[in-house]
């Protein structure tokens, strides 16, 4: 089970890009609207949730998922009942997946303390003691997956896919939507 959690303001192409990449895979996704099921993105797309925050719970979560988008950063970051869901899903072992400026929220949270990740280029001084690997697409660092921007989420949703389902299903993927790179 992969939870996509989508606040207004989020970056659209990262979370459905991901999303639709994690089905074609063979995952089981579900978009999480934050505030309710209508949630609309940084470019005036609304989307339809599949539950919202409330409904869904960390039990069987195998990887959250954190678009970017600035105000759907801030929305999170700003929503104890948001920064709650992503601790206990760390803290029950789940991978913590984040694009764009959503690292920022694992590092203000100490999750990122020391570890490699990636984010949107200009935002490197929201990370505190990451260690950002500054021109790389996605970054893996343990169960925390970070991917630089929306340019990047073709590698990311596929890496994504090659840790909850093997090599072999994101190449079959990456075939599948004839991703070159």
């Amino acid at each position: 089970m992969v939870d996509i959690l989508l606040a207004d303001g989020f970056e659209e192409a990262e979370a459905l890009v991901t999303a639709d990449l994690l089905r074609r895979g063979g995952c089981e996704v579900t978009l999480v609207g934050l505030d309710g099921l209508t949630v609309t993105g940084a470019h005036h797309i609304t989307v339809t949730a599949d539950a919202t925050l409330s409904q869904v719970s960390t039990d069987d979560l195998e990887m959250l998922v954190l678009p970017g988008g600035l105000g759907g950063v801030e929305n999170i970051r700003m929503n104890l009942f948001a920064l709650a869901f992503i601790q206990s899903a760390r803290d029950k072992g789940a991978y913590v997946a984040a694009i764009c400026a959503a690292p920022t929220i694992l590092a203000h949270m100490g999750i990122l303390d020391r570890r490699s990740a990636v984010c949107y280029p200009g935002m490197e001084n929201q990370m505190y003691s990451a260690v950002v690997k500054e021109g790389c697409p996605v970054v893996a660092d343990g169960r925390i997956i970070t991917g630089e921007a929306a340019g990047a989420v073709f590698d990311f949703g596929l890496k994504l896919v090659e840790v909850l389902k093997g090599a072999q299903a994101a190449q079959q993927v990456r075939h599948a939507v004839y991703y070159r790179h």
